[in-house]
């Protein structure tokens, strides 16, 4: 699918700084996980978890899972977490406000840009496309007060241990992070293998890193 998003007359990118557009685009890189098994050979369970959760950490400290977990009302993006561009805010439910919704330019699937511009490739798409809870905010935070909020059902959406699994094994938003269009660098790993680390982080006490 292609896509050239306007508003009023005018392109949504074509008012965006240059800078800006080169940092939206980046080589496409596959970076890894280590596989849940291989934390085994930690003897000590508190401590194996601590590990499982930190190696999850590459994925949820990662800028295609922060940019969505702001800790104020508008968006980051890049790699670089530049503040959205053009402005928007979050909205009720995340969604946007009206006259700037998140699916005004953001459809269910990513979306090949033809005709705006050299660097910026794609616009990213999914069904559900919104900005995580404000209670769910990572950015600015430690991994260990990430993971802290992450197992209170207060910040993480009312979930339970086995919701929680399910939206980051199998959640089609979070799995956008491994496939996110065309220019941008993908989440290290799989969805596949960070839900692996997160159910062997759950299996072995849901421990903490230090804050």
């Amino acid at each position: 699918m292609a896509i050239a998003c306007m508003a009023g007359g005018m392109s949504l990118f074509a008012a965006l700084p240059v800078s800006l557009m080169a940092l939206a685009q980046v080589p496409a890189e596959k970076s890894t996980l280590k596989p849940a098994a291989s934390f085994a050979e930690i003897t000590d369970q508190k401590a194996r978890s601590v590990a499982l959760f930190q190696e999850a950490g590459k994925v949820i400290e990662h800028p295609r899972c922060l940019n969505c977990h702001p800790a104020g009302d508008r968006p980051l993006q890049t790699m670089a977490m530049h503040p959205h561009q053009p402005p928007v805010t979050r909205g009720e439910g995340g969604m946007g406000v009206p006259g700037m919704m998140c699916n005004t330019c953001h459809g269910a699937d990513n979306a090949t840009i033809v005709g705006q511009s050299p660097t910026l490739k794609s616009i990213p798409g999914n069904p559900s496309w919104h900005l995580a809870p404000i209670e769910m905010a990572w950015v600015g935070k430690s991994l260990g007060e990430i993971c802290e909020q992450i197992k209170d059902p207060k910040r993480n959406g009312g979930k339970d241990t086995n919701q929680l699994l399910e939206h980051m094994a199998h959640d089609s938003l979070v799995g956008w992070g491994w496939n996110p269009g065309e220019g941008r660098e993908a989440a290290p790993g799989t969805q596949a293998e960070f839900g692996d680390l997160i159910r062997a982080w759950i299996e072995t006490g849901a421990a903490c890193p230090a804050s």
